[in-house]
């Protein structure tokens, strides 16, 4: 195992370990970088959690690092079910830059991630929706949709975060 990944093993799930330290290495370094991403789809769930959060930490100061990896997060990490992995990837999935197909492809994974039954996960799967949308108006119109249902149907933060959002699109919501 590479020295980095190492830096980010351990047993406890809720500690982020040395994750922050290794966003800042990773951050300017595209070869460790894409070692720590390969740890989001380790076959140990600590070591993938603390990847995914060093990942998109790195990503926040520096997001064109995830281009030569845009298909694999939208396929192999985002099928990953752990809830850590996948409220990082709804943090990273507005950073790229997405086609047509590509964006409705994360839409369907966003939508997806709303079913989890972890809140953040379906909170931050909410946000991700909403930064997607750019000058798509029928993308709007369809996440305005989705943003109602979940909105409506969800827990406190649910709905908080759903009101918030709605707000900002132009689409209040009594809930």
């Amino acid at each position: 195992m590479h020295p980095i990944l190492r830096r980010l093993t351990g047993s406890d799930r809720r500690s982020i370990g040395d994750a922050d330290q290794v966003a800042q290495v990773i951050a300017s370094d595209a070869d460790l970088f894409g070692i720590v991403f390969e740890g989001m789809v380790s076959g140990e769930p600590v070591l993938r959690m603390r990847a995914a959060d060093a990942v998109e930490k790195a990503t926040r100061q520096n997001p064109g690092l995830l281009l030569p990896y845009k298909q694999r997060l939208l396929d192999e990490v985002a099928a990953v079910e752990q809830q850590e992995v996948r409220w990082h990837v709804a943090q990273m999935v507005p950073r790229l830059p997405l086609n047509g197909a590509e964006r409705n492809r994360a839409v369907a994974i966003l939508e997806d991630f709303l079913r989890n039954e972890s809140k953040i996960v379906q909170v931050n799967a909410m946000q991700a929706l909403a930064d997607l949308l750019g000058d798509d108006e029928a993308l709007r119109q369809r996440v305005i949709l989705i943003l109602e249902q979940v909105t409506e149907a969800g827990g406190p933060a649910v709905k908080a975060r759903g009101r918030k959002l709605l707000g900002k699109l132009g689409k209040e919501q009594n809930a």
